[in-house]
């Protein structure tokens, strides 16, 4: 008879937070291991530490148990391949799927819905899709919901939803039911990826069709991607409809809709959002308070930030790196680089470790007040914490650069990067070029620029902004016109920008010949005139440059609070 109340003794010495205490409850696990003779026992005890997660101790007791020879069936091997997949380790999975067929061991499709899950997990996505297809070709299973669950999950990790689309229509020919999950998983797919028409789309289809009823996790989906797009009214009503189904709104619910007011500037609104949740019984978690913080951050209302940073911490919540990030945001943004250096030393003090995010943020903002020399020291600490710099990092380093007049330094870095990926980004093209404008570098801005042709990298029309800006300022009007006209017939055409641009650039250096025509093309495109240019204009026609009665054009490009401007109506 075996010992059910040592079995469970054993398992509650398992400890799911110190996994320096693994051995510990391997030990424990084998201690009560000893007095079980068969397959059964094994294979309940191993479905035990399973159940609470300590997959390693699973597998470390699979191995005993078929190192002191006890036969080995299908459920045993199920749990071992799961837990092979849930660690990460899904080669040593297929290695047991290997076993399972030396040992005359059908596999059924709980063993391939838990090898899909692990590559899945690691990101195998081609493997999957090959292993599943497989699957339905061969007929080594008939893929039940649990399994096609787990592929609609690789694919709409990916924002594969067409093919998870396909696959849901595939179940149901196949006599296969969807559940919840499997509208759940691609819906909310959907919705991350803004697609959140077609998300509403599957859900009627789902409600309508009585597929499978929603739930809070399907309603947090969709409010969360109706939020995203300000579409108000509508999260509205689905919260009325979700309070009209009995479906409870949970701290979720609640935290996409702060998010979303605070990403607005509705700061207000989300701390109301926030006072209803708590009446309503729901903690606000750290997730929750992140949002608030950096909606405040955002408005530069630094002083309230912080505020809720210590009513935060007050209410037993530890702050994480995304709490210290924003406010670093905040801080820099507003110029406060001592303030922000002060919650960086902090934050590292309370062995919180700074992500890529961070690191941006600060050398960032240490450019922005001129220490270029930190920013770099910075830059250099990144690397010692072997951090990798991503597109961003060397966005904000070669802007920096250029902004702070080092631009030769900023080309130097370019260099530096070779054949790599940043060298074919076009955002640090349009950075350099700008910055060889501002300089007074105008034919290496002129060289960058053909580099880009060159390479056959698409050009935006912030290249071309840039470009002409740089002739402009270097008295270069014939270049500046050549670009200009160019960009229609290269599919780019000009923008508001650009006209402001070059009216700016004419005016400047008393070009006026071409005025007239950029201001009628202007009107042509319902384009308009920005408070500089139109100061530009007041200017000429003071001087006698240009004739008054160009100021009925003007009439039709300027705002009308521009056109209450005293020097216009004398």
């Amino acid at each position: 008879m075996v010992n059910t109340s040592k079995i469970l003794a054993s398992c509650g010495k398992i400890d799911l937070v110190n996994e320096c205490c693994r051995e510990t409850c391997q030990n424990a696990v084998s201690e009560a291991a000893k007095d079980l003779a068969s397959v059964v026992h094994f294979t309940q005890l191993l479905t035990a530490v399973t159940k609470i997660i300590h997959f390693s101790t699973s597998l470390h007791l699979f191995n005993q148990m078929c190192a002191i020879g006890v036969p080995v069936d299908k459920y045993p091997m199920i749990i071992a391949i799961k837990c092979c997949c849930q660690l990460y380790r899904t080669k040593d999975g297929f290695a047991l799927l290997g076993c399972c067929f030396r040992r005359a061991i059908a596999p059924d499709d709980y063993i391939f819905s838990a090898l899909l899950d692990g590559l899945v997990l690691e990101d195998m996505i081609l493997e999957a899709e090959m292993l599943f297809k497989k699957l339905i070709k061969q007929k080594l299973c008939e893929p039940d919901v649990v399994t096609y669950n787990t592929m609609i999950k690789g694919l709409c990790k990916f924002g594969n939803n067409v093919t998870a689309l396909a696959l849901l229509r595939l179940m149901k020919q196949k006599n296969c039911k969807p559940d919840i999950v499997t509208y759940n998983t691609i819906i909310d797919s959907l919705c991350k990826d803004k697609l959140i028409d077609d998300a509403f789309k599957l859900f009627n289809e789902m409600v309508l069709g009585k597929g499978a009823r929603p739930n809070v996790i399907t309603y947090n989906s969709l409010i969360c991607g109706l939020c995203k797009f300000g579409r108000w009214d509508e999260a509205s009503k689905l919260l009325k409809e979700m309070e009209d189904e009995n479906i409870s709104p949970n701290v979720k619910t609640f935290t996409a809709l702060v998010d979303a007011f605070c990403k607005e500037g509705k700061v207000k609104e989300a701390e109301a959002v926030i006072n209803i949740m708590i009446e309503r019984g729901e903690v606000p978690n750290i997730v929750t308070y992140n949002s608030l913080i950096d909606g405040y951050c955002l408005r530069g209302e630094m002083i309230k930030a912080r505020e809720i940073f210590d009513s935060m911490t007050l209410r037993g919540l530890v702050p994480n790196v995304v709490t210290y990030s924003s406010l670093l945001n905040g801080y820099c943004k507003n110029l406060n680089i001592e303030k922000a250096m002060q919650m960086f030393h902090e934050m590292t003090g309370k062995g919180l470790k700074p992500d890529v995010v961070t690191y941006n943020t600060m050398i960032q903002g240490f450019f922005q007040v001129g220490r270029c020399v930190d920013a770099r020291k910075l830059f250099n600490e990144m690397h010692a914490q072997r951090l990798i710099p991503d597109q961003c990092t060397y966005r904000i380093i070669l802007d920096g650069l250029c902004n702070n007049h080092l631009v030769e330094d900023a080309l130097s870095l370019f260099k530096l990067m070779g054949d790599s990926k940043l060298n074919s980004d076009i955002v640090v093209y349009n950075i350099l070029i700008d910055g060889a404008g501002k300089c007074g570098k105008v034919d290496i801005a002129r060289v960058l620029f053909q580099g880009l042709i060159d390479k056959g990298l698409q050009l935006n029309v912030r290249t071309y902004n840039v470009m002409i800006s740089g002739f402009c300022r270097e008295g270069q009007l014939a270049e500046a016109k050549l670009l200009f006209l160019k960009m229609d017939e290269s599919g780019c055409p000009p923008d508001n920008v650009t006209y402001r641009v070059f009216l700016q650039g004419c005016l400047k250096n008393k070009h006026y010949d071409d005025v007239k025509m950029i201001l009628k093309e202007m009107d042509g495109r319902g384009y308009s005139l920005d408070a500089s240019t139109l100061s530009l204009f007041i200017d000429q026609i003071a001087a006698g440059s240009l004739d008054r009665s160009m100021l009925k054009l003007l009439g039709k490009l300027v705002l009308k609070e521009l056109m209450d401007h005293p020097r216009l109506c004398t």
